[in-house]
């Protein structure tokens, strides 16, 4: 867009915090800008960049090949972020057989290719069923953060990162903002008409 230099003013609405947070976060991992001249934008990606991606292992695997497994899988979002599948697995044998860019494995092989490539990451979207399940044996093999794509809230040791990503839950809010939004107009119009 042209744009060189940003504000914490303006990072912080779209982050959801004050600009003073923005500041102090930034203040905080060395990351410079000043008042009047606000962070050069290319500075200040290089160096959130560095921050967030301090690790040199960025593999991830994936576990559960059905419908949000798949499209995970084929679209291209994490390679944009230098992210890699490394492996996908199932329960399916049928889904093993099939070609795709990204090994499908069975679960029995979990631990085996997960200490190979030294993962850490894993995406879970499995059904709610399994999902607990499958959840400790990536513990157990050594995976020490998860996406969980599962309609369920996992239970997890204390020094377990998990992102709870509820698909339901985001639609469903929409819809409430939506009502919200339209109810709000509604009775600012009740309003305007009585006067």
């Amino acid at each position: 867009m042209g744009i060189k230099r940003v504000f914490s003013y303006s990072l912080g609405p779209e982050a959801g915090v004050k600009p003073n947070q923005v500041r102090k976060d930034f203040s905080e991992c060395k990351i410079r800008g000043n008042q009047r001249a606000g962070y050069d934008i290319d500075e200040l990606l290089t160096e959130l960049e560095r921050i967030l991606l301090q690790t040199d292992n960025s593999d991830i695997i994936l576990v559960g090949m059905g419908n949000i497994g798949q499209a995970l899988a084929k679209y291209n979002w994490l390679n944009r972020r230098n992210i890699n599948i490394v492996a996908t697995f199932d329960i399916d044998p049928s889904k093993q057989r099939k070609r795709s860019d990204t090994v499908i494995y069975p679960m029995d092989r979990l631990a085996e290719i997960i200490e190979r490539f030294s993962v850490k990451v894993a995406i879970i979207a499995v059904t709610e069923i399994s999902a607990q399940e499958v959840c400790n044996q990536l513990i157990d093999a050594g995976i020490r953060g998860i996406v969980n794509f599962a309609p369920v809230i996992l239970k997890v040791p204390p020094d377990i990162v998990v992102n709870n990503i509820n698909l339901y839950d985001e639609v469903e809010s929409v819809f409430y903002w939506v009502a919200f939004e339209n109810s709000k107009k509604q009775s600012l119009s009740s309003i305007q008409d009585i006067e």
